[in-house]
């Protein structure tokens, strides 16, 4: 149904690798993204690479945006914005919202606490060992958990808390 099955999009904030960036966009493309973008980007912005042997960019559009407030202009109506980052709701309680984008602090910088501030969600992965995930790696965690707990919910399954209640 048009009006349920909802959109998302996932971007990296500052990221500095090309190849976590075309991994990202290929995971995006495999997993149901809609789109993804970039903010302040510190590696070169093209259009393919090595990590990109789908050509994701003919199927799904990178948006490029110089900061984090030109990109909080142009974010999609009524579509919150969900953090991925250390100290957040955990991901086996979350319920991903029906339409949002997700938003990947780079690895040696994270996710600033202004622009937290603005995220309606907050959201971790749990680790065994060490504390933080390559960030392309991240990116596919969130996309796979969103996929897998949509399949349980059309089946009928719980999936966890509800979106509204893990803010």
């Amino acid at each position: 149904d048009a009006h349920t099955a909802g959109f998302y999009g996932i971007g990296i904030l500052r990221g500095k690798s090309e190849p976590n960036h075309g991994t990202l966009w290929r995971t995006a493309l495999q997993l149901g993204a809609s789109f993804i973008y970039t903010i302040g980007a510190r590696h070169e912005q093209r259009t393919e690479g090595v990590t990109d042997t789908t050509h994701a960019y003919a199927h799904i559009p990178c948006f490029q945006f110089h900061d984090f407030h030109h990109f909080h202009l142009s974010s999609p109506y009524s579509c919150p914005l969900v953090a991925v980052e250390l100290g957040g709701t955990s991901l086996e309680e979350f319920e991903h919202p029906q339409r949002c984008v997700y938003l990947l602090g780079s690895e040696d910088y994270g996710i600033p606490a202004y622009v937290l501030q603005k995220c309606a969600y907050h959201v971790t992965i749990p680790t065994e060992r060490t504390a933080s995930f390559n960030v392309a790696v991240a990116g596919g965690i969130i996309m796979y958990d969103r996929l897998a707990k949509g399949r349980k919910a059309k089946k009928g399954v719980s999936t966890g808390a509800s979106a509204s209640s893990s803010s």
